[in-house]
């Protein structure tokens, strides 16, 4: 696990530092997506939260992780799949939000579909969520 963390750093030419590699652990340990929230409260009072804010927006502009809107207008993360990039993030799925636990899941293999546009119109992000009970709240 501590040589993936390096690994991912490395190949994302980002710095090893404490708060990195704490945060990328987070996120390889989450079961689903994590809010801003959760990592604070996860990493204890090792780091502020600019420090956490900061790490997750490297992260996402990195192609790391990316960023699951909610329906309360707050964000939740998740790691993106080997596609993504630096600046080109290429997570087409679908994420699913439980009412009952709260949490946020990569459906990794349920697509989102295309969609045809108007001309002039171009796309930088498409969101598709589903909210229901997951399979440990049913």
């Amino acid at each position: 696990m501590h040589q993936t963390i390096i690994d991912t750093l490395k190949r994302n030419q980002l710095s090893i530092t404490d708060s990195r590699k704490k945060i990328l652990e987070l996120f390889l340990h989450a079961k689903g997506a994590l809010a801003h929230f959760d990592i604070e409260h996860q990493s204890g009072a090792e780091f502020d939260r600019v420090t956490i804010y900061r790490t997750l927006q490297t992260f996402v502009e990195k192609g790391i992780i990316h960023t699951i809107p909610t329906a309360d207008n707050s964000i939740r993360y998740a790691l993106c799949k080997d596609d993504c990039a630096n600046g080109h993030h290429h997570d087409d799925h679908v994420h699913f939000m439980c009412d009952s636990c709260g949490t946020t899941y990569c459906l990794d293999h349920v697509t989102v579909p295309q969609v045809s546009l108007p001309n002039g119109f171009t796309v930088t992000q498409t969101d598709v969520i589903m909210s229901g009970k997951c399979m440990k709240c049913v």
